[in-house]
This record gives C-alpha cells, sequence and structure tokens, in this order.
C-alpha cells in the first residue's frame, strides 16, 4: 500500500510540475502580448464586422420604417411596435458609431506606433552602419592627409605664380625712361598735328615804307620843277 501511494504521490507531483510550467509557458506569451502587426489585422476585422453590422442596421431601421408608414392609417398597433423597434435599432447604430469610431482612433494610433518602432529600427541600423564606418577610419591619418593636402596646394600656388610673374622677362630696362621716350614721341606726333592743322603764311612780302617814300619824293620834285616853270 505504501508503494502504491507513493507512486501515486510522485505522478501526482509530476503532473502538477507539468501543468505549472505549460502555466507559467502560457502567462509568458500572455505577458509578451501579441505583435502590432496582428493587433492591427485583429482591428480591421472588428472594423469590417462592425461596418457590416451598421449596413445592417441601417436597412432593417429603413423596412421598420416603411412598416410604419403603411400601418399608420391601418393598424396603429402594428404602426407603433414599428416604430418601437426603429429606435431601438437607431440606438444601436448610434452605438455602432461610437465604437467604429473609437476602433478608428486606436487603429490609426497604432499604425503611427508601428511606423515609428520601424522608423527607430531603420535609424538604429543606419547608426550602426556609420559606427562600423568609422570604426576604420584614423583621425591622425585623415589629420595628416590634410596637412600634406594643404602643402601641396601651396606648392602649386607657388609654382603658378612663378610661372605667370612677368619680372623674368625685360629687368634690364629702366621703365622711367621708356615712359620718357613714349612721351617725348606723343610730343613729336602732336607737333605734327597741329603743323598740319595751321594755314600757311604768305611768302610775297609787302610793299615797304622805302617804296612808299621814294615814290612820294619823286611827285615832290616833279612839282618843284612845275612850280619853277611857271615862275619863269
Amino acid at each position: 500500500m505504501n508503494k502504491i501511494f507513493n507512486f501515486s504521490k510522485s505522478r501526482s507531483s509530476s503532473g502538477s510540475g507539468s501543468g505549472s510550467s505549460s502555466s507559467r509557458s502560457h502567462s509568458h506569451s500572455r505577458k509578451q502580448g501579441p505583435s502590432p502587426q496582428e493587433a492591427l489585422h485583429r482591428l480591421r476585422e472588428t472594423e469590417e464586422m462592425l461596418t457590416k453590422k451598421q449596413e445592417f442596421l441601417e436597412n432593417r431601421i429603413q423596412r421598420e420604417l416603411e412598416t410604419a408608414r403603411r400601418s399608420g392609417t391601418k393598424n396603429k398597433r402594428v404602426a407603433l411596435q414599428a416604430l418601437k423597434r426603429k429606435k431601438r435599432l437607431e440606438k444601436q447604430l448610434a452605438q455602432i458609431d461610437g465604437t467604429l469610431s473609437t476602433i478608428e482612433f486606436q487603429r490609426e494610433a497604432l499604425e503611427n506606433a508601428n511606423t515609428n518602432t520601424e522608423v527607430l529600427k531603420s535609424m538604429g541600423y543606419a547608426a550602426k552602419a556609420i559606427k562600423a564606418v568609422h570604426e576604420n577610419i584614423d583621425l591622425d591619418k585623415i589629420d595628416m592627409m590634410m596637412q600634406d593636402i594643404t602643402e601641396q596646394q601651396e606648392i602649386a600656388q607657388e609654382i603658378s605664380d612663378a610661372i605667370s610673374h612677368p619680372a623674368a622677362f625685360g629687368s634690364e630696362f629702366d621703365e622711367d625712361e621708356l615712359l620718357a621716350e613714349l612721351e617725348e614721341l606723343e610730343e613729336e606726333e602732336l607737333s605734327k598735328k597741329m603743323t598740319k592743322v595751321m594755314p600757311k603764311v604768305p611768302t610775297t612780302s609787302l610793299p615797304s615804307r622805302q617804296v612808299k617814300s621814294k615814290k612820294t619824293t619823286r611827285e615832290e620834285d616833279a612839282g618843284m620843277k612845275h612850280l619853277k616853270a611857271w615862275a619863269l
């Protein structure tokens, strides 16, 4: 009897242990919760179901309204019952409208959260890639490379300045003497132009006063001779 009791006790303890382990795993899965995709799928299914229910209630309300109209003058009891059913259906429809609004808001919030999660995952992935790239870069080598580039640019600039500088040719001539000679040439050219522009001076000489005086003396002598002849 003791052996049977011990065997049954061990079986019950082993069974309870396996049951507790399965219950722990089940509770762990519950704590973990569904994924965003699963929750979105469930919300969309519920939204579709409520939309169909909404269409059904709208059709029922329309039929009850038509029944009340047909029976309004013939059977008031039937008309009143139809109107009561219409009111109950309208109340259910209003509740479904509110539920759909809540589900829509929850679905949009979950979609936004899922989008943000994916964006954060992508940004974390990119950050890891950037970190991996930077790990292969030595900052000291970059500084040395930039110094070499700057030095080579300065050398290239000096070479360009040396090639383009005109001091290597014609340095044996004095620039002041060349400017003075240029001024003389300009003055000569200006004098030639002025000579061409000025009017020519007449070459024939004007009758001198001496010629006039001789002519006057001759006339006076002729007059004296005429007076002498008249006096005689």
